[in-house]
């Protein structure tokens, strides 16, 4: 179950405020944010995203593409084959027309990233417990990461990506199956770059949405079965420092940022995306569907919060999961 972003290195550093009110350097050619100060980015502090269009069998990973105007994300299916595995498509959804069409079939993947350059889409491929890359012209895969030191993931999840490449990426075991455990019972956090793939932290069960912060300065990742949601600060050749704790929440899966830093965590349970200063200042709540898996910003002005949302399957590709929308005050960071 569970998933992306990419997020860039921003010029100047977020001046952070407690309740989400934030100022910010003016944009410039590397950001896509306007500049600030923002306010409190929800109208009120419990808002419900309507329904834009339901009947999908398991939604994760929605990522805007701002070169097209739409918006792509994973559609999974029920697991298959011999060792139960999920398929998995990659669908494009067009705000200005209401239509979904497929972009790549058999994907594999989970959660989504747009590549920095904007000419491709980093994905979770739990297919072949990889992370790749779809190039947004052609559809072509490459694989990114395919193993660490010699064995295989778990089933990668979520992704998001630093300005300078650095691909960062949660690996806990929810679409594995009936495959061999080889990472020795551990779930874990990884980040690759240039080809070489180091681990982040072995120590969180189930770890899920992974974001980073607008300035690049902060790494965000939400432990699924541990009740946390945990920081770390990223260095400037993109390893990370001691792990913090950011705030409690429980049951959480994907996620996103908007451009005044704040955090948006999907908790899979109860259908809701909780919002959070960048100090963890609880700011409210988004309710959306039953059983919440992602968030991503989006629209021409980026204030359209997309949310993936709905109810499981029972077998046979029986879930009925929806992609809803909900307009926000602040501008989000769009990968």
């Amino acid at each position: 179950m569970k998933t992306r972003h990419l997020l860039a290195l921003a010029s100047t550093p977020l001046l952070l405020a407690a309740f989400g009110v934030t100022a910010v350097h003016a944009a410039t050619a590397a950001s896509p944010c306007p500049s600030g100060p923002f306010g409190n980015p929800l109208p009120s502090s419990t808002l419900t995203a309507s329904k834009v269009q339901g009947g999908y069998n398991f939604l994760e990973g929605p990522v805007w593409d701002a070169a097209s105007q739409t918006l792509l994300l994973t559609n999974m299916h029920d697991g298959s084959g011999p060792q139960n595995v999920q398929s998995a498509d990659i669908l494009r959804f067009t705000p200005a027309t209401g239509g979904f069409a497929p972009f790549v079939t058999n994907s594999g993947s989970n959660g989504l990233a747009l590549s920095r350059d904007g000419k491709s889409v980093i994905a979770a491929t739990h297919d072949q417990r990889s992370v790749s890359s779809y190039d947004l012209a052609t559809g072509r895969r490459t694989t990114l990461a395919a193993n660490y030191q010699g064995r295989l993931f778990n089933s990668p999840n979520d992704v998001t990506v630093g300005a300078d490449g650095t691909v960062y990426f949660t690996d806990p075991d929810f679409q594995r199956a009936d495959r061999p455990d080889q990472m020795s019972g551990h779930t874990d956090v990884f980040r690759v770059r240039n080809g070489v793939v180091s681990l982040i932290d072995s120590s969180i069960r189930e770890p899920n949405g992974i974001e980073l912060s607008p300035d690049g300065h902060t790494l965000y990742v939400g432990g699924n079965a541990s009740g946390k949601v945990y920081q770390y600060p990223v260095n400037a050749d993109g390893s990370t420092g001691a792990r913090h704790d950011f705030t409690a929440l429980g049951g959480t899966d994907g996620g996103t940022v908007d451009c005044a830093g704040n955090v948006y965590q999907a908790t899979f349970g109860d259908g809701k995306i909780h919002v959070f200063s960048p100090t963890g200042q609880a700011l409210g709540v988004i309710n959306a569907g039953q059983n919440t898996t992602n968030a991503a910003f989006g629209g021409p002005d980026g204030r359209t919060l997309y949310i993936t949302s709905g109810r499981p399957s029972d077998g046979g590709d029986t879930g009925d999961f929806a992609l809803y929308s909900i307009r926000l005050n602040v501008p989000g960071w769009p990968y």
